[in-house]
């Protein structure tokens, strides 16, 4: 029993291959909005699952076997995550690979943690979080695309931590996997059958729907090359992701929920603004795109500035990545799988987020963002992201967000009922925020940030001010 930091000791370590071996190998090719990603850091995210009196006994002999067996026919459907990322020197780009043995890396582990302590909303240590997520082997010549790593504390649940390489998909696509997984499992145990996929959890391989007459995969590719000091045109090819710039050890994590209530507030409150800056023409407030999203995300970044006390005239770069699978021409399948999100971004001052109408600032500039989005998702925008590229290398501040409030993350029940808590644990070395829908509904959203310990309580204070029927 090999021990991990924090208390977290791994019983084993082992791969999970697809339930069938017949099929041959392939390559799958990575397109521009793959290439986009490609040496991002993994996307790392943390499912926790509250069984009280919960054995190990019971998590050895039930839990652990049910979740390989099922995984193993999951990834039938899903062939590319058992596969890794390679750049062959005769290959003019790189691919994902997938051989008839190749796997998934599974930990299994135990934990001597506070699982009610992680899995709440208190703020939590950002490195306790990280012995529960796998390591994702990557190096020069190597990428794999997925690993898992399954958690039990003993008496109160466990948890299920995926690292994915985000050159091989999207949030979306790895949501759709999970639910998949989820799906396959708890008709196991309900039914003690192999189900099929449901058509919306069924995976849609054909890169040919995404069209690159310009070379745009090999433009962001020589880019990344570029920055990390390799040349795309030798074999001197690093695949490794770029390092994490932040000191993970100073970071401390917390959750904050947004009610239904608290979204509509923010709505009325941004048009509000609205109506008065344009009293005189037509109301912008009609044309305003303020979902859920734009609101919670406005309302989050305004906090996190406020919390940095930043110069006022220091840059800040914020926005989001939007999914194009219906943007494009013609439209692609919904359960396309890879990546197909365009990055968006605008820039702004600090002090434009310190005026008592930030948030309406800020979630203008979202709504124009999404208003701008074009079904050519690179026409126009590379001038664009070239402008902000540089305002980050001058030392702008830098706002994204992972995660999606459409993404249902609370519905992926394996069989013993539904997550306690889901996180987003690379938004720590990334620096954004996290966005999800709330467990219980009602059209709210929590929020995930990490943040150095005085700029957390900082943050706290802003978020609970802010929502006050006075402002």
């Amino acid at each position: 029993m090999a021990a991990k930091d924090n208390g977290v000791k791994i019983h084993e370590v082992t791969r999970v291959t697809p339930s069938s071996h017949s099929t041959t190998a392939f390559p799958l090719p990575l397109t521009y909005f793959d290439a986009i990603w490609f040496r991002f850091a993994p996307v790392e995210r943390l499912f926790f699952y509250e069984t009280t009196e919960l054995t190990c006994d019971f998590f050895n002999s039930e839990i652990v076997p049910k979740l390989k067996h099922s995984l193993s026919l999951t990834l039938l459907h899903y062939l590319p995550l058992a596969g890794s990322i390679m750049w062959p020197e005769e290959a003019p780009k790189p691919a994902i690979y997938y051989f008839p043995n190749d796997g998934v890396s599974v930990t299994v582990a135990e934990s001597d943690a506070d699982f009610n302590f992680l899995s709440g909303n208190e703020i939590r240590e950002a490195v306790k979080f990280h012995p529960l997520i796998p390591q994702l082997p990557i190096s020069d010549d190597k990428a794999e695309v997925m690993a898992i790593q399954i958690t039990l504390f003993p008496n109160e649940g466990f948890s299920i931590g995926i690292s994915c390489h985000h050159a091989a998909l999207d949030g979306k696509s790895s949501t759709m996997f999970i639910k998949s997984w989820a799906y396959i499992c708890k008709q196991l145990i309900n039914k003690g059958e192999n189900p099929s996929l449901l058509p919306e959890l069924t995976p849609f391989f054909d890169r040919t729907v995404i069209k690159d007459p310009n070379g745009l995969d090999m433009v962001h590719l020589h880019k990344w090359m570029a920055l990390a000091g390799s040349d795309p045109n030798t074999n001197k090819r690093s695949l490794k992701v770029m390092p994490s710039l932040v000191d993970l050890n100073n970071l401390v994590r917390a959750t904050f929920e947004l009610t239904g209530e608290d979204i509509k507030k923010l709505r009325d409150r941004v048009l509000s603004v609205s109506d008065k800056v344009n009293e005189n023409e037509v109301k912008q407030s009609k044309r305003l795109h303020l979902s859920s999203f734009v609101l919670a995300l406005a309302y989050t970044f305004v906090c996190v500035v406020k919390s940095k006390r930043e110069e006022g005239n220091r840059n800040v770069i914020f926005g989001f990545a939007a999914d194009y699978r219906s943007r494009l021409h013609p439209p692609i399948p919904d359960n396309y799988f890879g990546n197909c999100v365009g990055r968006l971004g605008d820039a702004a001052k600090v002090s434009d987020f310190m005026e008592e109408n930030g948030v309406a600032f800020v979630a203008e500039k979202l709504s124009d963002l999404i208003k701008d989005i074009d079904r050519d998702v690179e026409e126009g925008s590379e001038e664009k992201m070239g402008k902000i590229m540089e305002l980050i290398k001058q030392g702008a501040t830098l706002l994204t967000v992972a995660g999606s409030t459409r993404f249902n993350v609370y519905g992926s029940d394996f069989g013993w009922g539904r997550p306690k808590r889901v996180e987003i644990v690379s938004i720590d070395r990334t620096a954004a925020v996290s966005l999800a829908d709330r467990r219980d509904g009602g059209g709210g959203v929590e929020v995930g940030v990490a943040l150095e310990k005085q700029q957390m309580e900082a943050f706290v204070s802003h978020f609970a001010h802010g929502l006050k029927d006075n402002n």
